[in-house]
């Protein structure tokens, strides 16, 4: 069973009654998956509106059910041209409240600062991107002022939300400049023995996300529980496999898992901000 990497502080408690979220890192592209990206409209539980009192009794949109975002990848970021297909799926989940992702690759803090933007320029222009997943995002201390520059800039263009996929447990000092950092990208066979960093317990659920694949269905249960005892608040758990030769999860969570309805309905349709 996983644990904070300081079991005995007793001051870090288990976030047992933690409500959760689903985060799609990126099924394929709607024309080879229409299945997969049918099921983000139908689990994504559109929008309603709800008085609120902080802003002069006005009515304001509030999203619904277990999907917090999910990530747009067209060619390894976003193409060279409008996709014809992923221009009405965008559109489509994005009438529903949900938050699109663009996928930009960081390559580890490779990538030119440009290119990023350039990149980003053409989601938001494009998809109309509520924000961005950074994939491969560095995880040490010293590119963490190029990551604050790149959020800082992302931010201004209007990539309003921010997620950093590190995959593992970061520097602390990634936290303030994303709004949920991917502290776990893996297998089960990893995840189920893993520890989370105690400085993690400083902040609230929504700030983390778990992705975990290769998980049985007879599983299942354990790997949800143990993504609220580390305090994630937004999970993607899959029975799906990476493919051994590319080296990477991505592959993945390119297609549904073969418990997603099993999933949507662990998770329920909890109000998400």
């Amino acid at each position: 069973m996983s644990y904070l990497t300081s079991p005995t502080d007793t001051a870090h408690a288990p976030h047992e009654s933690t409500p959760r979220g689903i985060g799609v890192p990126g099924f394929a592209h709607p024309l080879l998956a229409p299945t997969e990206w049918a099921e983000l409209l139908r689990c994504s539980g559109g929008l309603v509106l709800r008085q609120d009192a902080e802003h002069g009794g006005s009515r304001a949109p509030l999203r619904t059910g277990p999907l917090h975002w999910a990530v747009l990848n067209v060619s390894n970021g976003p193409g060279a041209r409008p996709d014809p297909h992923c221009l009405p799926a965008a559109a489509r989940l994005r009438e529903t409240g949900v938050r699109l992702l663009g996928h930009l690759d960081m390559g580890r803090g490779t990538r030119p600062f440009g290119e990023l933007l350039s990149d980003a320029h053409r989601y938001l222009e494009w998809y109309k991107a509520d924000g961005f997943w950074l994939d491969r995002c560095p995880t040490d201390r010293t590119l963490l002022p190029d990551t604050r520059r790149l959020a800082t800039t992302l931010r201004a263009l209007g990539g309003g939300y921010l997620v950093f996929g590190h995959g593992s447990h970061p520097h602390p000092g990634y936290a303030e400049s994303a709004d949920q950092l991917v502290t776990f990208a893996g297998s089960w066979a990893d995840y189920r023995w893993s520890q989370v960093a105690e400085w993690t317990a400083d902040y609230p659920p929504e700030r983390f996300c778990h992705l975990v694949h290769s998980v049985p269905r007879t599983h299942l249960d354990e790997a949800l529980r143990i993504a609220r005892w580390q305090g994630a608040g937004t999970v993607y758990v899959t029975d799906r496999r990476a493919a051994a030769a590319a080296g990477t999860a991505d592959g993945a969570w390119e297609a549904l898992p073969g418990y997603w309805d099993d999933i949507v309905s662990r998770i329920g349709t909890g109000v998400s901000e």
